[in-house]
């Protein structure tokens, strides 16, 4: 029996192998041998017939792709490399990714290429989670686990759909609430999640931050502020505490969508629980004021004391498998590496521990910019940009501009394999080893199940051949994951909060580890005087509203038996789907008004494009929005690429569009 570890979400259950049979692992703590429809079928992923099983390569995108030679392809790469100045190389990286291959990519960009122009899908879902954590706390940093559900009195899900995203810890929330624990979702939607919730308050889209800062001006007004708290961890207190002052509170709650009964009985909820966790993911992330949303609901924890106490915090919930592994790393363009950022002594420190010259001061471009920047080699790995990123014709439009676009994956069946001119087959989850961190800072060890498929390679080894045509061997010399894995343990002490060498390997292999639980027992801010940061953040109304033509706000999100686009999931041999990959919900007021019936097939369109999809009716949804999930691979035809100032994520979830019945 081989134990192992899921590679579909941030919870990251344990698994048992044996014989083609995949089970929960009983004693791993995240799921004690519970496991959900897309972790069963993980099995069925490595043998689908949509398997990219060996290099193929044209020369322009309107050709047939040829089967070629690894040697062939890796030459190519490099040379075109060797002939393209460092600003015109990008690397688009995936949360799906193991920490071991993460890290070999971005020493090879950063480190010896020389361009900071490596980042990962994890900009489009979690970069405005770093942003408020590396403002607030001085790092990125989640003080919260998820046993922690069993300890608090409150549980708060806002913009977090625990039951089709995070089904495993779903389940763990359901038992804490058999055990009493409260639990009130907010969210447009009354979602599966919303089904289990003491109170479901409907918050209009776009709100968050109104919602979050009555929240905190009633802490104050009720002095519920932990005064020592305050003086002894957090800066800006009393300027918060001025500004709340002149804070329109009828304005702000009309902008919820909410009565003032809903707020009054979420405030009974709130102030009578002694432990509160705040936990959200998409939703408040994937918006134009991204950031500051984070910010808001941070303050209610730091104005109230309730962080670095078991039971308490704010819950940042990762969607993708290592998309904090890939963070520890420096993944993000907008940091070097294990936490450190682009400034002189961080680069000093890198610079001689990877022992290199080429390390550019400046900050690169991220993946919501890379399309936009006139690249000449875009290398893209485990992730299907076309697909994913916001307003798709635009995306189009781009790639097909860039001289030289790599796609490296196990499956050629992306969007993104239409617009690329080589693509490496890469090994997919049970065909490689390595490590990941789920969304609460436990490291994991994933291990092979089954033999490397024919002529594919671990991402680690296809960027290690890379790395070698450049000239860079003894720098590459790695002869497997583990090798990577020690390195970057040793490269973490540069960064001390990072404790991960504290573990091994070896050690992996046995249990997972926590990284930063020290932070938490010592209550660790760190920023420049070791204290927590309050933000005063406005509602700024900047993403796209409703208007007579487009009068619905597209919701989009994930559903629980498909995994993005149904790569993986959505194959003939997989048993266990419920919910399809394309319908759009919409209440059944709008509905009868436009004259569609449940199942009819209907237009979306909005001032970027228009996709058609099935008519859901149901109540489930506001009146001004309609529910598309981001398994309808056509869905970012219609979304806004406009972006967060300060994190550059997408603002996936306020696009305005209008509804035809087609037939």
């Amino acid at each position: 029996m081989i134990k192992s570890v899921c590679g579909y979400c941030g919870v990251g259950c344990g698994l048992e192998f044996e014989e083609n049979k995949l089970i929960g692992d009983v004693v791993y703590p995240t799921n004690e041998g519970k496991l959900c429809s897309k972790g069963i079928s993980e099995l069925v992923s490595i043998q689908t017939p949509t398997r990219l099983l060996r290099p193929q390569l044209r020369e322009d995108i309107k050709n047939e792709y040829k089967v070629t030679s690894w040697e062939n392809t890796i030459s190519t790469i490099a040379n075109k490399i060797k002939q393209t100045s460092k600003e015109k190389v990008g690397f688009y990286l995936s949360g799906q990714l193991l920490t071991e291959d993460y890290y070999i990519a971005n020493k090879l960009g950063k480190g010896f290429i020389g361009t900071n122009n490596v980042d990962t899908n994890s900009r489009t879902c979690m970069s405005s989670a770093v942003s408020a954590h590396k403002k607030a706390f001085g790092i990125d940093y989640v003080p919260v686990r998820m046993e922690d559900v069993h300890k608090a009195n409150l549980l708060i899900l806002a913009g977090a759909n625990t039951a089709e995203a995070h089904v495993v810890f779903h389940n763990r929330i359901k038992k804490a609430k058999k055990a009493g624990l409260k639990i009130i979702v907010i969210d447009p939607r009354f979602t599966d999640t919303a089904k289990i919730a003491d109170l479901h308050l409907p918050l209009k889209p776009n709100s968050d931050i109104d919602f979050f800062n009555l929240v905190s001006k009633r802490i104050i007004d009720e002095e519920l502020v932990d005064e020592e708290f305050i003086k002894t961890h957090v800066n800006n207190y009393e300027l918060l505490k001025n500004k709340f002052k002149r804070v329109p509170i009828t304005k702000m709650l009309k902008r919820t969508g909410l009565t003032k009964e809903q707020f009054e009985d979420f405030w009974l909820l709130y102030k009578n629980s002694e432990n509160i966790i705040s936990a959200w993911t998409m939703g408040l992330n994937q918006s134009a004021q991204g950031v500051d949303k984070n910010l808001a609901l941070i303050n209610t924890h730091l104005l109230s004391g309730k962080i670095f106490k078991e039971g308490n915090g704010p819950f940042s919930l990762t969607g993708q498998p290592n998309a904090m592994g890939g963070r520890e790393v420096g993944g993000l363009s907008t940091m070097l590496a294990v936490h450190l950022g682009f400034d002189k002594e961080s680069i000093k420190k890198v610079s001689e521990f990877w022992n290199t010259k080429k390390i550019n001061k400046n900050v690169g471009l991220t993946a919501t910019q890379m399309m936009d920047a006139n690249l000449d080699v875009l290398i893209i790995c485990h992730t299907d940009p076309v697909y994913h990123l916001p307003n798709r014709n635009k995306v189009e439009k781009l790639i097909q501009k860039i001289p030289m676009v790599i796609e490296i994956n196990a499956y050629e069946n992306s969007e993104t394999s239409n617009f690329a001119h080589i693509k490496l087959p890469a090994s997919p989850w049970g065909e490689k080893e390595g490590t990941q961190t789920n969304l609460d800072r436990t490291i994991t060890k994933q291990e092979k199940l089954t033999r490397t498929s024919i002529d594919c390679k671990p991402d680690w080894e296809i960027f290690q051949l890379i790395a070698e045509k450049l000239g860079y061997k003894d720098e590459f010399n790695y002869s497997c994951s583990q090798d990577i894995f020690e390195e970057f343990q040793e490269m973490t002490k540069l960064n001390p909060h990072l404790n991960i060498s504290e573990t091994s390997y070896e050690k992996l292999k046995e249990a997972p580890f926590i990284w930063g639980e020290k932070i938490r027992k010592n209550k660790e801010f760190f920023t420049e005087n070791k204290k927590a940061n309050l933000y005063f953040v406005e509602n700024k109304l900047l993403s796209e509203k409703a208007n007579l033509k487009y009068p619905f706000i597209l919701l989009t999100g994930r559903t629980r038996d498909q995994w993005h686009s149904g790569t993986k999931t959505n194959l003939p041999k997989t048993l266990l789907k419920f919910k399809e990959l394309n319908f759009c919900e919409i209440h059944p007021k709008n509905a009868k008004s436009l004259n569609i019936k449940d199942g009819d097939i209907i237009k979306i369109s909005s001032i970027r494009g228009e996709i058609e999809s099935k008519a859901l009716i149901t109540k489930s949804i506001r009146e001004d929005t309609v529910f598309i999930p981001v398994s309808h691979r056509g869905i970012n035809y219609l979304t806004n690429d406009l972006l967060d100032k300060e994190s550059l994520q997408p603002d996936y979830n306020h696009s305005a569009v209008k509804i035809e019945k087609l037939i």
